[in-house]
């Protein structure tokens, strides 16, 4: 097993925002250093005179040497075909990654993190930081907080805890922590390593180019990768990924982006194991309307208004579905069974005898009091008027490309995804606003990113 040992030095501790300032790699096959490479690397921005005290790294030191895109060949050069090796490897992994992403490159390895390693072989400590182990250990250390010399200590460790511990006990160590998902047959590892790990919509297609499954993520690659884990939860998550021999999938701005585009595809492509988020040809939902004697009644409609959609309480896929929450809502409330349309006859309805029911149905409980509990009881479930007097854009931004998209929506009805000025312009010249199409699902989403104070969304009235 060929392992790349590396260590990074920062200036600072956040990936998306923070630069690397210096890399070290050493990388072993068996008991021999293959290769060994170190470069400082100039990030491109000041270093913190903390971090400069830390790691003894300063602006002096950086200026002239390379930006990273200038050593980013031989990062992947030298990991490739390699696990990648590091203590706190989430830090070091995380950080690569994010400055391969500036250079909108993928970068994908297998990660061996030796603090995992350390606390499972030596579970009797408490501490499995670097410094710690160079302490327990009695490791020599030159330059504490230099990328190589970071490196030599955690080789060192390493070799030293597979002396003490028996090869079967160290390599199982090692392969727990290195359990990859295995491929279906029909894939290879080219294929999936060209998924990015950025949002988007992924599709798995099968045997004579079906459709299996589509799915959305804000990490295509790590997502797509979780399908074919050994430990599915479901036999038709096991079904899938044995199924698939073909992947493709669509960039999105943002995660906005990949849930419409996720539901627009398995409405209109109609993959074989999405049966959730189906279109729903009719839709039934509950309306209010006051009768003959004044009293507030229930009934439920096939026929939706969009123009007028706070008129309408509940969106239901089923007619027993509808009754169920109505049927839910008059136990909890002490709602009469006959006004909400679900006793019909003469006479007082059953939870008026049981004392359930106040009497609303033989006119004993006053009609304003009986519609006022009706608006509360039925409050949660009334739909959401559209807040706009016309269509709207909504602005999403890619979290890393300098590059966004608009999402066309009215009535809550999402009406199409744009890129540019030019494609908007046509769009809207072309829009007939009459013919939208209503959608359960989008509903659900839209309105909860437009309506709720923690989806922080840019909105245009167009």
């Amino acid at each position: 097993m060929r392992l790349a040992f590396i260590d990074i030095e920062t200036t600072g501790a956040r990936a998306t925002q923070d630069r690397i300032t210096e890399v070290a790699i050493k990388v072993i096959e068996g008991d021999q250093v293959i290769c060994e490479w170190q470069s400082l690397v100039d990030p491109e921005t000041t270093i913190p005179p903390f971090i400069q005290s830390l790691t003894g790294i300063n602006s002096a030191m950086v200026k002239g040497a390379p930006v990273f895109n200038a050593v980013a060949d031989n990062i992947e050069e030298l990991t490739k075909g390699a696990v990648f090796v590091a203590h706190n490897a989430r830090f070091d992994y995380a950080f690569v990654k994010a400055e391969f992403r500036r250079l909108n490159r993928s970068f994908n390895r297998r990660v061996l993190c030796t603090v995992k390693l350390a606390k499972a072989l030596y579970p009797q400590y408490k501490r499995h930081g670097l410094d710690s182990l160079i302490s327990r250990h009695q490791i020599v250390v030159e330059e504490r907080h230099r990328a190589m010399a970071d490196v030599d200590a955690m080789l060192a460790f390493f070799q030293i805890a597979q002396q003490e511990h028996a090869t079967e006990q160290f390599d199982n160590a090692i392969t727990r922590q290195l359990k990859k998902p295995s491929l279906p047959k029909g894939l290879s590892e080219a294929q999936v390593s060209a998924i990015p790990d950025t949002p988007g919509v992924y599709r798995f297609y099968g045997e004579n180019n079906s459709l299996l499954y589509v799915g959305k993520s804000v990490n295509l690659y790590q997502r797509v990768m979780s399908h074919f884990s050994s430990d599915h939860s479901s036999t038709k998550e096991m079904t899938i990924a044995q199924s698939v021999i073909h992947i493709d999938w669509t960039e999105t701005a943002g995660d906005l982006g990949a849930q419409l585009l996720e539901l627009k595809q398995i409405k209109t492509l109609n993959p074989i194991y999405n049966h959730r988020s189906r279109f729903s040809k009719t839709l039934i939902m509950i309306k209010l309307e006051q009768n003959s004697h004044g009293f507030l009644e229930a009934r439920l409609s096939h026929e939706l208004d969009i123009n007028h959609l706070d008129q309408h309480y509940g969106l239901y896929r089923s007619q027993n579905s509808a009754q169920k929450a109505v049927a839910n809502i008059a136990n909890k409330n002490d709602l009469c069974l006959k006004l909400l349309g679900l006793e019909h006859g003469p006479g007082p309805c059953f939870g008026y005898q049981t004392g359930a029911c106040k009497g609303a149905c033989i006119d004993h409980e006053d009609s304003v009091l009986y519609n006022l509990r009706m608006q509360i009881a039925f409050h949660e479930l009334q739909l959401k008027a559209w807040p706009f007097e016309g269509a709207i854009g909504i602005k999403e931004k890619h979290p890393r490309k300098n590059w966004q998209q608009m999402y066309l929506v009215y009535n809550w009805c999402h009406l199409a995804t744009v890129d540019s000025d030019k494609q908007l312009d046509d769009i809207i010249s072309n829009m007939n606003l009459s013919a939208i199409s209503f959608d359960l699902d989008t509903y659900k989403l839209l309105s909860k990113a437009v309506l709720s104070p923690k989806f922080k969304i840019q909105v245009t009235e167009l």
